[in-house]
C-alpha cells in the first residue's frame, strides 16, 4: 500500500519531516529581527529562546496538520510523494496526535512563559494555516496562497507581542512585508511544479493562468513588498543601514522579477528560470531582515 516507504529513516526523522523544518527555519528568520526592533535593541536571550521554541512548535503543528489534510494530493505530486504520511513511515493517527500535541504545547508555552497576547496570536496562526488556507482556500481558489499566506506573516506579530505585550504600526508593516512577499516567493515554485499541482487538482495560479499573467502578478506583489519595506523606514525609525540594504535588495529582486516577466512575454528568449525568482525571494527576505536586526543595534 505504500510503495515509496523508506524504512531506513528513523521515526525521529519522520516526525521531524512532518514539521517541514525548512519552512520553520524561514519563519523564525523573521522573528528575531522583529523582536530586536520591538525592543529597540537585544530583547534578552531567554525571551528570544522562549519565543523561538514556542514558534517552532506552533509552525510544526500547523505543518503537520497540513500534511495530514493534504496526504491524498501529496500522493499524486512528485514533489511531495516522499512525505512520511504518504510513504507509510507514520500512520494518520500518529500524524494527527503529533500535530495536536505540538499545537497545544505551543499555545500553553506562550501563555505560561511569554504572555497571553503571544499565545492568542499563536492560536490564530495555527488556525489560519490549517483551516483558512489548507481546508478552505487551497483547493478552491487560485488566490489561495495570497490570503492563506497571512499565516506565514504571524511570526512577526508573535515576536513583537512577545516583547511588548501588544502590537504596533511597525509590526503591521512587517506583517505586510511578508504578506506581499509570499506570492513572489511561492508562485515561481508553483510555475516549476505546475504539472504536479494540475495532476492533484490544486488551482494554483500558474495552473489556471498563463505565464505572462503569473509573471505580471509576481512583479506587482514584488513592487508592493518593496513599498512596505520602505514604509518601515519612517514608521519604525530605521536608519541608513536598513535603508541602503532595502533599496539595493529591492532593485536586485525587482530586476529578476522583470526578467521573468520578459521571458514570459518572449519565450523564444529562453527558459523562464522561475526558480531563480524563488531562490532570490529567500535571499531578499534574508537581506531585509538581517538589516532589520542590525539597524537598531548600531550606535546612532
Amino acid at each position: 500500500m505504500h510503495p515509496q516507504a523508506r524504512p531506513a529513516r528513523s521515526k525521529f526523522w519522520a516526525y521531524l519531516a512532518l514539521t517541514k523544518p525548512r519552512i520553520i527555519e524561514l519563519l523564525l528568520i523573521t522573528t528575531v529581527p522583529t523582536m530586536i526592533v520591538a525592543a529597540d535593541g537585544w530583547p534578552g536571550t531567554w525571551l528570544t529562546l522562549l519565543t523561538l521554541v514556542g514558534g517552532a512548535f506552533a509552525a510544526g503543528s500547523a505543518n503537520a496538520f497540513n500534511m495530514y489534510i493534504d496526504r491524498d494530493i501529496d500522493r499524486l505530486m512528485n514533489r511531495t510523494k516522499q512525505r512520511p504520511l504518504v510513504t507509510g513511515e507514520l500512520t494518520d493517527r500518529q500524524g494527527v496526535v503529533f500535530a495536536t500535541v505540538l499545537g497545544v504545547v505551543s499555545i500553553a508555552w506562550f501563555a505560561a512563559l511569554v504572555n497571553l497576547v503571544a499565545a492568542g496570536l499563536t492560536l490564530a496562526a495555527i488556525l489560519l494555516y490549517v483551516v483558512f488556507y489548507t481546508l478552505v482556500l487551497k483547493r478552491r481558489t487560485s488566490q489561495n496562497i495570497v490570503w492563506g499566506g497571512a499565516a506565514g506573516c504571524m511570526p512577526v506579530l508573535i515576536g513583537w507581542s512577545a516583547v511588548t505585550g501588544s502590537l504596533d504600526w511597525a509590526a503591521l508593516v512587517l506583517f505586510l512585508v511578508i504578506f506581499f512577499w509570499t506570492p513572489p516567493h511561492y508562485w515561481p515554485l508553483s510555475m516549476k511544479f505546475k504539472k504536479d499541482y494540475a495532476r492533484a487538482g490544486v488551482p494554483m495560479l500558474p495552473v489556471v493562468a498563463d505565464d505572462v499573467r503569473v509573471a505580471r502578478q509576481i512583479l506587482a506583489y514584488g513592487a508592493a513588498m518593496v513599498a512596505a519595506t520602505l514604509a518601515l523606514i519612517p514608521v519604525a525609525g530605521m536608519g541608513w543601514v536598513y535603508t541602503a540594504a532595502a533599496v539595493v535588495a529591492a532593485a536586485w529582486f525587482l530586476g529578476i522579477c522583470v526578467r521573468l516577466y520578459r521571458r514570459a512575454l518572449h519565450p523564444e528568449r529562453g527558459k523562464l528560470a522561475a526558480m531563480k525568482v524563488f531562490h532570490g525571494s529567500i535571499t531578499y527576505l534574508t537581506i531585509v531582515f538581517v538589516a532589520v536586526a542590525v539597524d537598531p543595534m548600531l550606535p546612532y
